[in-house]
């Protein structure tokens, strides 16, 4: 390829990847071993609150009383286009039944998951969105019991806007928790809660360390690093867009790339002599955010054609990828390596992290070569199933013995054995491996 770099990331987002490893997995440790009173006492020291853990119900309507009328109504229409999506989505998944052979049926099934464990961020930002992307694909999915986990600010809780978002999208309880001891309550069942069985939704590099940890006993949405977005344009795009779209990503974190990949020089140039200025626009914290990710992270790569252009974009994997050039359709059907897709001027990243219908949870760090973001399908268990007649089992029983005992299982072998005597008593198999 013949990429050129106008701009060139100083830096990775594995750069300043912090070792909390150690940090993370000793409190992992003293609250599996102490719980409640463990976790209550991290959440004394890194949360400083003192309220109720456990979120009463007085306590959510007199959150859901604070937030005003028109937000409400915004969080509504964010959480039916959520819940419609993921109603469409969960349709996709049939339970199916096929014969396989005749008289052997083999069947395809999907149950959710008992209990989903649901994280929202509440730090630098209140994520009010996160509560709605998690709890009501989970409520959709038709998890039994899910938990909003959210980190209370101190001497005030959770932001009421957050607490009426997760009570509105379906969750059962609500946890003023947040860090390593809110994933921790989740997992380990603490407070009377029910254990998760799916841990899902953004956090620090703590949280998605505590995730990493405790895989294998909990599932998990996957392993997040710091958000990115790549923008493909050319020369039809808006200058003033594209370059507003990437600072509107930047300002996540100091260390949440953006990319912009063009064909066209001008655009180019123009997209970097805009951002300086929307960058010192911002509100202060939004601006050393987006300053420091503009500074040290974004790349501007010119490309020869759309082609390239593509190639290079399915190489980068982003988490969020936009694209605003000619021919939408081209775009569609030859990108296949992203998060979420936003084709057209018309949309924007913004969007999909706020009320259009498709998740925010998405993979990161290049993740996206080989997985999708949260969906109802992750809160879904796809087992199968099968049943057969006599004469079904008989051409599968002896394949099997065979199999078995060419791979040296003889006690395989011997449970299609009994089978094929106990149906068949007057007939002879070849069941032995050779020949």
């Amino acid at each position: 390829m013949t990429r050129e770099y106008l701009k060139k990331a100083t830096l990775t987002s594995k750069s300043d990847a912090t070792d909390v490893k150690a940090t993370v997995r000793a409190i992992l440790d003293d609250i599996e071993a102490g719980g409640d009173k463990a976790a209550m006492e991290y959440a004394a020291k890194f949360d400083r609150y003192e309220g109720n853990v456990v979120v009463t119900r007085a306590e959510i309507e007199a959150a859901a009383a604070l937030v005003p009328e028109k937000l409400k109504r915004d969080i509504q229409f964010a959480h039916n286009n959520v819940r419609r999506f993921a109603e469409a989505q969960k349709e996709t998944l049939r339970n199916i039944e096929v014969e396989v052979v005749p008289g052997l049926i083999a069947g395809q099934k999907s149950i959710p998951v008992t209990g989903a464990g649901c994280y929202v961020p509440g730090g630098r930002y209140s994520h009010i969105a996160s509560a709605i992307m998690t709890v009501t694909t989970a409520s959709v999915a038709g998890c039994k019991h899910i938990v909003a986990c959210s980190p209370p600010r101190p001497g005030v809780g959770i932001a009421p806007a957050i607490i009426y978002a997760a009570d509105l999208c379906g969750a059962d309880t609500i946890l003023a928790m947040g860090g390593v001891q809110g994933v921790a309550a989740m997992t380990f069942g603490l407070f009377g809660l029910p254990k998760a069985n799916i841990l899902v939704g953004p956090g620090n590099q703590f949280v998605a360390e505590a995730k990493r940890m405790l895989f294998g006993r909990v599932g998990i949405d996957m392993i997040a690093g710091p958000t990115d977005s790549l923008v493909l344009a050319d020369k039809t795009a808006d200058p003033m867009v594209v370059a507003t779209d990437l600072v509107g990503q930047a300002e996540h974190g100091y260390n949440s790339p953006v990319w912009l990949v063009t064909d066209h020089r001008p655009l180019a140039e123009e997209v970097m002599r805009l951002v300086p200025g929307l960058i010192d626009d911002l509100p202060e914290v939004n601006r050393d955010n987006a300053f420091a990710a503009w500074r040290d992270y974004a790349e501007v790569i010119l490309c020869a054609d759309r082609e390239e252009m593509a190639a290079t974009s399915d190489d980068y994997a982003p988490e969020h990828l936009t694209v605003q050039a000619e021919d939408l359709d081209w775009w569609l059907g030859r990108l296949s390596c992203y998060g979420s897709l936003f084709l057209g001027e018309e949309t924007t990243v913004a969007f999909g992290d706020k009320a259009a219908g498709t998740n925010h949870v998405l993979p990161t760090s290049g993740a996206a070569s080989y997985t999708g973001g949260l969906s109802v399908h992750k809160y879904m268990k796809i087992v199968t199933w099968q049943r057969a007649t006599r004469e079904g089992a008989k051409p599968v029983a002896e394949a099997t013995a065979r199999i078995s005992r060419l791979e040296g299982m003889e006690g395989h072998a011997r449970t299609a054995d009994i089978r094929l005597r106990k149906y068949f008593p007057d007939e002879t198999f070849d069941l032995t491996s050779n020949g």
